[in-house]
């Protein structure tokens, strides 16, 4: 059985580490926890001798086979209780995070499942990330940046590289959420800016960090 903290280590490496499948530094480790690079040096020591991962100084942290399935299990429900919040409790997509932060770590095992077949199998969260199935699966997508979109194409926000609030909350008052169409109509060389339309009708212009935080297909 994890810590609440543990479970946070497991998938932040996780999340670092491209699905599981490279190693991760301590620095990375603790920047995206917000932690000092001596506790999560003890952190990782502790997750080794749970085989929960395998650590080197040189090299940094790699989830073990078990590692892996214990951090998809904590992010299936994660993003499953992000679901829930934003399809059955009306939660906007910029709430959610950090009430399924809380959520992910209740343990119970047929939880998940349940709450799987209740929300009808949803293969994304509202922020357009992968829900691993009950078998650790992800679905298959192919996305790219709006910056990597050519002037004139049109495209689907499809997930956001940028969860923060600040962000979800501007892309709320520019009426884009998941499923939105947006058409590029100029890409600005000055400063990297793109002049887009919004659902057919709602033309704005948008920095280059936006654009680069917005996956489509």
């Amino acid at each position: 059985m994890q810590t609440h903290s543990e479970e946070n280590y497991l998938k932040s490496i996780f999340k670092l580490s491209k699905l599981g499948n490279s190693k991760v530094s301590v620095k990375a480790i603790a920047d995206s926890l917000g932690n000092n690079p001596a506790s999560v040096i003890d952190m990782l020591k502790k997750l080794t001798d749970k085989k929960l991962i395998s650590y080197e100084k040189k090299s940094g942290a790699q989830l073990t086979n078990n590692g892996l399935s214990t951090a998809l299990l904590i992010v299936r429900k994660h993003r499953l209780w992000e679901v829930f919040l934003k399809e059955k409790l009306d939660y906007s997509w910029a709430e959610v995070h950090e009430i399924a932060e809380q959520l992910e770590h209740i343990k119970h095992n047929e939880l998940a499942d349940r709450l799987d077949k209740f929300l009808g199998f949803p293969e994304y969260d509202p922020h357009g990330d992968p829900i691993p199935d009950a078998k650790g699966k992800l679905p298959n997508a192919s996305k790219m940046t709006l910056s990597e979109i050519g002037a004139g194409k049109e495209c689907r926000v499809v997930a956001v590289k940028d969860t923060s609030v600040d962000f979800l909350k501007y892309l709320q008052q520019l009426n884009i959420g998941i499923g939105t169409t947006v058409k590029v109509l100029e890409k600005i060389s000055f400063d990297d800016s793109v002049a887009i339309m919004v659902n057919q009708n709602e033309k704005s212009s948008v920095s280059k960090k936006f654009a680069e935080s917005l996956l489509v297909v």
